[in-house]
């Protein structure tokens, strides 16, 4: 019988939880509402109550988590999380081990998403290539020759907070006008008043003014973006995220502006790309994460 580990995917509305086998195969999954507020003795403790709902026989022997924000670069501590309060150098890892048994191990949720992407998704089939969550807030990952890049304290790869309008507005990381703050969901409702999927349904039945928001959505993806390609040429850029359902409508735009920023020797062959495994990216890129510490060694 294959090890099983548990993946989490830890978010500031959400907690997704998916049992998982060594080959990637999900034998059951469950979400659970994040706690308001999010303190972490409240997070920890709906962890370890939905551990126990997923996993009642204790099949699974390790566990990856998720989490909106950096690690150390040993995956134990949650350095910050820009969007759950009170949550600075947090010994994640440390404090589930000890309540659950099983040996644990964290990272930045898009760098979860990324590794599952690499793994069973749109990534696997680039050695080198960039992955941007669209959602809550805009998340990266970055792969080099096949291996997620993590920089030497484990906090590189938060291409969401990259400048892109110098006067923009606040972000929560201290910079202003970030990546985020003209991409992510809040960035959007912020502008239009709609969610995402309303601004997406609008557009697919024909709304002048939605497509020509998502025309200058991929506008100002594609600068950001622009930035990124010239520091690492990747093969591809996988775009990923709630927002991503709309990525037939912001595409074009963010290709012709890329295809007028970037010299053609940064982009040779670029491919820009959805990502394909949806909402169950982190779940299984976390689980990923624990298989790779844990149990590759054993099987």
């Amino acid at each position: 019988m294959l090890t099983q580990v548990i993946g989490i995917d830890l978010g500031g509305t959400a907690i997704k939880l998916g049992r998982f086998t060594s080959d990637g195969d999900c034998l059951k999954s469950l979400s659970v509402h994040t706690p308001q507020p999010a303190t972490p003795e409240a997070v920890v403790a709906a962890i370890v109550d939905a551990v126990a709902q997923l996993d009642p026989e204790g099949n699974a022997v390790a566990i990856g988590v998720g989490t909106p924000g950096p690690a150390d670069a040993r995956g134990r501590i949650a350095k910050i999380a820009i969007n759950l309060p009170q949550w600075r150098n947090i010994p994640l890892a440390d404090t589930l081990e000890e309540k659950i048994g099983k040996p644990t191990i964290i990272d930045n949720d898009a760098n979860c998403a990324g590794l599952g992407e690499a793994w069973l998704g749109a990534g696997r089939f680039y050695k080198n290539f960039i992955l941007l969550t669209l959602g809550t807030g805009v998340g990266g990952a970055i792969f080099i020759d096949g291996k997620l890049f993590t920089g030497k304290f484990g906090a590189a790869g938060e291409l969401g907070l990259i400048a892109l309008i110098p006067d923009g507005p606040q972000c929560k990381s201290g910079n202003r006008g970030s990546l985020e703050q003209h991409t992510s969901v809040i960035a959007i409702r912020r502008r239009t008043g709609k969610e995402p999927a309303e601004l997406g349904a609008l557009a697919k039945n024909g709304n002048q003014e939605a497509l020509k928001f998502w025309q200058e959505y991929g506008k100002n993806l594609g600068i950001g973006v622009t930035s990124l390609i010239y520091v690492l040429t990747p093969e591809a850029v996988v775009i990923g995220g709630g927002v991503s359902a709309s990525f037939e409508f912001f595409l074009p735009s963010m290709k012709a502006e890329i295809e007028r920023r970037v010299m053609p020797t940064s982009r040779v062959n670029l491919q820009i790309v959805r990502a394909h495994l949806g909402n169950g990216a982190g779940m299984l890129g976390a689980a990923k994460l624990a298989i790779e510490k844990f149990v590759n060694d054993w099987e």
